[in-house]
């Protein structure tokens, strides 16, 4: 059985010829690897493996090389000897050369069991997290065609695609079959014609027409408009506008889902001071405000308070304070009931934590893109009197190993 339709075997291989030596092992893969590839045993070491499943022998290409100074070796497989029974044909033309997605030769039910079991297997770390049940992954409702958001890379000319993360080899793309549909049209236009720059970003609106395409392009052969500073998205019938640099959930089908939930589980009555912590444009506190009292809402970005206080005109009972979390949080005066977490991948600021643990907030709403960052926040939480309510992983991201997760908690006694 060849790997992924061979696109990666000894004949016709994609990578440039001179890149690497050709160098080839046999592997058994044996466990999952931090980047969502497998690890196998190679010369005395752990290697991480792109392209296998766990319990596959495998005959793997050997890529040596350095990064930051240091050497490194990574495999991709080559050839499949003994296949998992998770194992599809990734449909994809450039999966394997392009490493973006991770998992599309793994069957889309597997992938939703290895995320919960990727949770669970981090928590197992800490004493105070072993045993919390852990949900099944909420599947996405479409697992191809769900990004709203594409940063390509340009090279030789204009032509714009994807860097491979091991062989750092460019891969030109025609169509990215985790992009919304509006991103491959607009792909299918700017192909060839973006030399003016080295990297594109476009996103558009799953519920709207309205789009975003950086930086602006002055190639004649562009017949529609490009550099704008923001586009509009609806979420549960709300617009918000999300300029260049603010942050938005690349699928908005599971962040509508999310957003319903994470209100659901705190079983908001009306009367409640929410804070809405890293809040960006303000999704949380838009929608979460009618079902309580009042809401604070806390982000350092300048473009993302920005765009938050355009769509919030009608809101009379949200307070929109620009800083870091860890320093306004300590400082509110009000007594907050629930807080809302939504850190970037690196989780929340040490003294973030702890201002939360001062305030006494009796409920709280963590959601996560980081599992180990999310394990470490916990851990100081429930140290401190907090008690896991409910985790529940989200699939946010169908094909790759990437994960969101909500975890709510309430403060025990």
């Amino acid at each position: 059985m060849g790997y992924l339709d061979k696109k990666l075997a000894i004949e016709g291989d994609p990578l440039r010829e001179l890149d690497f030596p050709k160098e080839f092992a046999e592997l058994r893969l044996t466990s999952m690897g931090p980047l969502g590839d497998t690890l196998a045993d190679f010369e005395n070491a752990s290697v991480e493996v792109f392209g296998g499943i766990v319990g596959e022998l495998v005959k793997a290409r050997i890529y040596r090389y350095k990064r930051r100074r240091q050497n490194k070796i990574s495999a991709i497989v080559s050839e499949v000897l003994e296949p998992s029974p998770h194992r599809i044909s990734g449909p994809c033309p450039y999966f394997g050369p392009c490493s973006g997605c991770q998992w599309q030769h793994i069957s889309y039910e597997h992938q939703l069991e290895l995320k919960r079991n990727i949770v669970k297997t981090i928590f197992e770390d800490y004493p105070t997290l072993s045993g919390i049940p852990v949900s099944d992954t909420h599947p996405g409702p479409e697992p191809f065609n769900y990004r709203n958001h594409a940063r390509f890379t340009v090279r030789f000319g204009g032509q714009l695609g994807f860097s491979n993360r091991i062989t750092r080899r460019f891969v030109k793309i025609n169509e990215c079959m985790l992009m919304d549909p509006k991103i491959n049209d607009f792909l299918s236009k700017l192909q060839e014609n973006a030399s003016e720059t080295t990297n594109l970003s476009v996103r558009v609106g799953a519920n709207t027409d309205d789009y975003l395409i950086q930086p602006k392009l002055e190639e004649p052969r562009i017949d529609f408009e490009t550099g704008q500073k923001w586009y509009i998205e609806k979420i549960m019938d709300r617009k918000f506008r999300v300029a260049s640099p603010s942050f938005f959930q690349v699928n908005t089908k599971q962040a509508e889902f999310m957003i319903g939930m994470v209100g659901d589980k705190l079983s908001l009555k009306g009367n409640e001071i929410l804070v809405d912590a890293y809040a960006g444009v303000g999704v949380f506190a838009a929608l979460l405000a009618s079902r309580v009292s009042k809401v604070i809402a806390i982000e350092e970005s300048k473009a993302a308070v920005g765009d938050a206080l355009f769509g919030m005109k009608d809101l009379n009972n949200i307070d929109y304070v620009e800083g870091k979390t860890e320093e306004i949080l300590k400082d509110l005066k009000d007594q907050i009931d629930i807080i809302i977490l939504d850190p970037p991948r690196t989780g929340c600021h040490p003294d973030a934590i702890e201002s939360v643990i001062s305030s006494k907030a009796t409920k709280l709403a963590y959601v996560s893109c980081d599992p180990p960052s999310l394990a470490r926040d916990l851990d100081k939480l429930v140290q401190q009197g907090y008690k896991i309510d409910t985790v529940t992983p989200i699939d946010m991201f169908p094909q790759t190993y990437h994960i969101e997760c909500v975890t709510t908690l309430s403060l025990d006694g």
